[in-house]
């Protein structure tokens, strides 16, 4: 039975002898409540001495154990933002490892001097450039590869709905890819070189390099940088320049008599200016026999390649550039090099010509430093002309009976490489390897997929499995709509 009645009082001094006996009690070691707080230290908590005893805690021994998995998982993140192949850590990690492993898979067979060159009446060529400073300061991700010799891989980032990263691999076929170790002789002997036998028979030939700005275009064409310092001859206009004597001074084509002149000039906002008179404006315009003539512009007679590339250097000073995203120094008009064969007896008479462009950057609306109106119009007038162009290459591959030549100031004064049997074309594609520049490079290999269908054996493929086929697009697909929007508004 429960005894109810209330326990007697406890007297004043058996209280004081209780808290006397309690305080005599030894505390417990300050090294213990220090443990307890640290709680991520490896070694064990050690048992309070009141314990000693009784019944071991296993407290310590599952903190001990926690500790052990944090070690583990730091380990593992480390690991992971060094990345599997022992770099720095760089934003992007585990695209940049997903690259990584899929080139671990390729074989790799790069365009070499040894290889065969097949004629054709229009060649398609794409060169990958090798990551800047600005882009390797930045630690980008070089997401385009070159594993054959006419094919070319971009991995693009992706995500899933639940943010998964995956790559999408698409593969590019052309006449001839060249990866970033080679150097413009290369490039040369395989693009331009073919045609320049041509003019010498009395054809018309083209060369131009198409990309977006900062690809590379002008230091293919033009030739090496140093710094702002361009050296010349080493760009494809002064390599033409030296096959071209070659030729004249061969047996087989001195009894033609002919005299080598070179004109140097820009189409800039849709007007001529010549960069060997002061770029003085010139006006394009179609004589009674349909022939479109450059009023006025200076044609300079050279008798070698180190008066050609004199004139570059003087025309390439003159240049009309500006500024964007990608590039500070950005070259916003399409440079015309003509080297023009003519008969001695008869300075008039044509008989061939070859025609080396170095075309404008292809950009957006919003990819330029600058919104005002004059800005915006350019870079319209730009993506114009080069729709154009591509119009007027895509009829000229299919023989069409009509050639849109008159859509715009460029493809007017190139007409006569587009007409004629013995009419030679051959288009670098220019791509910059980074991950920021992917949606861009993906613009210029579509655009010049469009091109080399008209030889009929273009492909786009995906090598990885699950992946959706290149969606077919409209013809004007790579001209930004909102630059017109824009200059409308």
């Amino acid at each position: 039975k429960l005894d109810l009645k209330p326990s007697p009082a406890i007297s004043s001094a058996a209280a004081n002898r209780h808290c006397q006996e309690n305080d005599s009690k030894p505390a417990p070691p300050q090294h213990f409540v220090s443990e307890a707080v640290k709680g991520n230290e490896s070694e064990r908590m050690p048992p309070p001495s009141s314990f000693k005893g009784g019944r071991k805690s296993v407290a310590a021994h599952e903190l001990n154990k926690g500790n052990k998995r944090l070690s583990t998982v730091r380990s593992v993140d480390l690991l992971t933002k060094k990345g599997k192949f022992l770099e720095a850590s760089r934003p992007n990690q585990k695209f940049y490892d997903m690259i990584q492993m899929f080139r671990e898979t390729m074989e790799i067979t790069p365009v070499t001097t040894t290889d065969l060159i097949e004629p054709r009446k229009i060649c398609v060529c794409v060169r990958k450039r090798p990551l800047n400073k600005q882009e390797v300061t930045k630690k980008e991700i070089d997401v385009v590869s070159v594993p054959g010799k006419g094919t070319l891989l971009v991995h693009e980032p992706k995500h899933k709905v639940d943010l998964t990263k995956y790559l999408e691999n698409q593969a590019f076929h052309f006449d001839f890819s060249f990866d970033e170790s080679a150097t413009n002789e290369l490039v040369y002997k395989f693009t331009a070189q073919p045609l320049v036998q041509s003019i010498y028979e009395g054809g018309m030939a083209t060369c131009f390099a198409y990309g977006q700005t900062g690809s590379g275009k002008t230091h293919t064409m033009g030739g090496d940088f140093t710094g702002k310092q361009q050296n010349s001859s080493k760009g494809i206009y002064a390599l033409a320049a030296r096959d071209i004597f070659t030729y004249l001074n061969h047996r087989t084509y001195t009894n033609l008599n002919l005299s080598v002149y070179v004109s140097f000039f820009e189409i800039y906002n849709g007007k001529v200016y010549d960069l060997l008179n002061k770029k003085t404006k010139l006006r394009v315009l179609e004589d009674d026999r349909q022939q479109v003539q450059v009023v006025g512009l200076e044609e300079v007679l050279v008798s070698s390649a180190e008066d050609v590339i004199k004139i570059i250097k003087i025309g390439s000073a003159c240049r009309t550039s500006g500024q964007t995203s990608a590039n500070a120094n950005s070259s916003r008009s399409h440079a015309i090099l003509q080297i023009i064969l003519r008969h001695n007896d008869r300075a008039t008479t044509l008989h061939g010509k070859f025609s080396l462009v170095d075309l404008a950057g292809n950009e957006r609306g919003t990819d330029v430093s600058s919104n005002d109106r004059s800005t915006l119009v350019e870079t319209a007038e730009i993506n114009r002309s080069l729709l154009a162009l591509k119009e007027c290459i895509r009829s000229l591959g299919k023989n069409s009976d009509h050639i849109p030549f008159r859509m715009s100031t460029l493809t007017k004064v190139l007409r006569d490489s587009f007409i004629g049997e013995k009419s030679k074309t051959c288009m670098i594609a220019m791509v910059s390897p980074g991950m920021a520049s992917c949606e861009y490079t993906m613009n210029t290999l579509r655009y010049a997929d469009r091109v080399k269908e008209l030889n009929g054996n273009s492909k786009a493929t995906e090598p990885s499995k699950g992946k959706e086929e290149l969606s077919s697009s409209s013809e004007d697909e790579n001209v930004d709509h909102s630059v017109f929007d824009a200059i409308s508004r």
